[in-house]
């Protein structure tokens, strides 16, 4: 199944990582509804915590409040913070970190020699319950996920309290939202009407022509989601954990 990596990060951290077999699988929409191939690849067993970002801005202060390029994060990033390097005592040094850009997460992956998943590879990741890689077609699985979606989200729980799925992670769908390398790839890049054609319903009325799994709402909610933010939007319940390409022997 699954099987854990120690692997040394900036600033002695030490992180769990878990192997992912490839496979393919169809994803919640797409052009043709084809099936997309994903490669192994290594990924963070938790989402990155407040005290591993604490660190992180400590050796790369230009990621700091106080000093981040407005190009590269709005005012709320990392709003739940005293000042630069300390957090509100309301937060917890091990709950996931939030109110951090795409940019910000992109950044820190790249400064432990990882990079943020794929929606392919995180999606892949995210179809497993305990016991099943994919478990879509059970619908306690959807309906436990439904459930935390419902509920008010929180980061303000500590990461890695609830059970591995069948991969090994935990905390995918229960505390936080989470960034992806490529979370707008649905949106409309070009100016053509056949793209909008396609695209421009996903997140409306006629949405569900496009969604290849109808029971699978869950998964409609975090395309939709991922559809309405940008880059630089550093958000209440919007978290990351990083990924990295399995090492060629």
């Amino acid at each position: 199944m699954a099987f854990l990596l120690q692997l040394t990060a900036f600033g002695q951290v030490t992180t769990n990582m878990v192997h992912i077999r490839g496979g393919s699988y169809i994803p919640l929409y797409g052009r043709d509804s084809s099936m997309v191939e994903v490669d192994d690849f290594l990924m963070d067993k938790l989402p990155v915590t407040n005290r591993q970002y604490v660190d992180f801005v400590k050796q790369y202060p230009e990621w700091q409040r106080s000093k981040v390029k407005g190009l590269f994060a709005d005012q709320m990033y990392l709003r739940n913070w005293k000042n630069d390097t300390l957090l509100e005592d309301t937060e917890h040094l091990k709950s996931p970190i939030t109110y951090v850009s795409w940019f910000a997460a992109s950044k820190y992956c790249e400064c432990q020699g990882k990079r943020l998943p794929t929606v392919d590879e995180w999606e892949y990741v995210a179809m497993a319950d305990e016991e099943l890689a994919d478990a879509r077609v059970k619908k306690t699985y959807n309906e436990k996920i439904l459930s935390w979606y419902e509920a008010p989200k929180t980061s303000t729980y500590e990461v890695g309290r609830n059970p591995e799925n069948f991969w090994g992670v935990k905390d995918l769908h229960d505390l936080v939202w989470e960034w992806t390398s490529d979370f707008n790839s649905i949106l409309i890049t070009g100016e053509s009407r056949k793209d909008v054609d396609k695209d421009s319903s996903l997140f409306c009325g006629s949405a569900a022509v496009g969604v290849t799994d109808l029971m699978n709402y869950a998964a409609f909610m975090r395309y939709a989601f991922r559809g309405s933010i940008t880059a630089r939007y550093s958000i209440k319940n919007l978290g990351f954990r990083c990924v990295q390409d399995v090492p060629v022997e």
